[in-house]
C-alpha cells in the first residue's frame, strides 16, 4: 500500500492551475493517483493539451474546465461541472501594485473577486459534496501576505488576510466531520512568472542575477531561496493525508522564514 493509496480515485479541483503553484499542486495530486480538474479563465487548445499531457504522464484522470473566477456564477459552476469534489484547492489569484490613493477601483474589485470571493463561492458548492462523500479537504493558497503586509499591495493583502479568515470559518463549521480546511501561505515561489521578472529587476537596479534575487526579490525571505512548486505540491498532499486529519483551521507557511521576522 503506497503512502497516498487512500487518495486514489478522489477528485481534486485546483483553481488557477494551468501554470505556477496551481500546476505544481495539480501535478503532485495526479502523481498520487487523484483525479484532477485543472482550471483557468482561458479555454485554449493548450489548456486542454496540458490536461492530456498530465494524464499521460501520471496515468490519472485529468480534465480542464474553464471558469472566470471573477464571476460568482462561474466559480460555482466550476465545481458543479466537475460533478464531485473531495479536495478543493483555491489557488487562483492576480496582483496589482499601487499606492492606496492611486489604486484603481476596478483592480481592487477584480483582486478581491478572484483572490478571495471565488474561494467562498467554490467552497459553498464543494463542502456539501464533501459532506455527502463523508470526507473532504479545503486548501486555500493564501500567502505570507495573508499573515503580514507590504506597502502598495492593499487589495492583495486584504484578500489574502480574508482567505485566512474564511479558512478558519470553514474549519469551525466542519470541525466535527472528517473534513479539514487549511491555508497554505507561500513566500516567494519560483514560477515562470517570477523567472520572467528577474531580467527586469537586474536592469532596474543594475545588479547581476544572484544579487538581484537575494537583495531585491528575496529581501524579506530569510532563507534567500525560493520555495518550489514541488514543495507546495508536497505540502498540499500532506494536508490531504490521514497524518493531517487533526490539522484544521490553521496556516502552513512555506516562506523561508519570512513570517518569523
Amino acid at each position: 500500500m503506497t503512502e497516498h493509496a487512500a487518495l486514489r480515485g478522489k477528485t481534486a479541483i485546483v483553481t488557477g492551475s494551468n501554470s505556477g503553484i496551481g500546476l505544481g499542486i495539480a501535478r503532485s495530486f495526479a502523481a498520487a493517483g487523484l483525479d484532477v480538474v485543472l482550471n483557468s479563465f482561458t479555454d485554449t487548445d493548450e489548456d486542454h493539451a496540458l490536461a492530456e499531457s498530465l494524464a499521460s504522464e501520471t496515468g490519472a484522470r485529468v480534465r480542464y474546465i474553464q471558469a472566470d473566477l471573477s464571476k460568482a456564477e462561474d466559480a460555482r459552476a466550476l465545481v458543479e461541472k466537475a460533478g464531485r469534489c473531495d479536495v478543493l484547492v483555491n489557488n487562483a489569484g492576480i496582483q496589482h501594485v499601487a499606492g492606496i490613493e492611486d489604486f484603481p477601483t476596478a483592480k481592487w474589485d477584480a483582486i478581491i473577486a478572484i483572490n478571495m470571493s471565488s474561494a467562498f463561492h467554490t467552497a459553498a458548492v464543494a463542502v456539501p459534496m464533501m459532506r455527502e462523500a463523508g470526507w473532504g479537504r479545503v486548501l486555500n493558497v493564501a500567502s505570507a501576505h495573508g499573515l503580514t503586509a507590504s506597502p502598495f499591495k492593499s487589495a492583495y493583502v486584504a484578500a489574502k488576510h480574508g482567505v485566512v479568515g474564511l479558512t478558519k470559518v470553514i474549519a469551525l463549521e466542519t470541525a466535527e466531520e472528517p473534513i479539514t480546511a487549511n491555508a497554505i501561505c507561500p513566500g516567494y515561489v519560483m514560477t515562470p512568472l517570477v523567472e520572467s521578472q528577474i531580467p527586469d529587476t537586474m536592469k532596474k537596479y543594475g545588479m547581476d542575477r544572484d544579487t538581484a534575487v537575494r537583495e531585491v526579490l528575496l529581501a524579506r525571505q530569510p532563507s534567500k531561496e525560493f520555495a518550489t512548486t514541488d514543495q507546495l505540491g508536497g505540502t498540499a498532499l500532506f494536508l490531504c493525508s490521514e497524518h493531517a486529519a487533526q490539522i484544521t483551521g490553521t496556516t502552513i507557511s512555506v516562506d523561508g522564514g519570512w513570517t518569523a521576522l
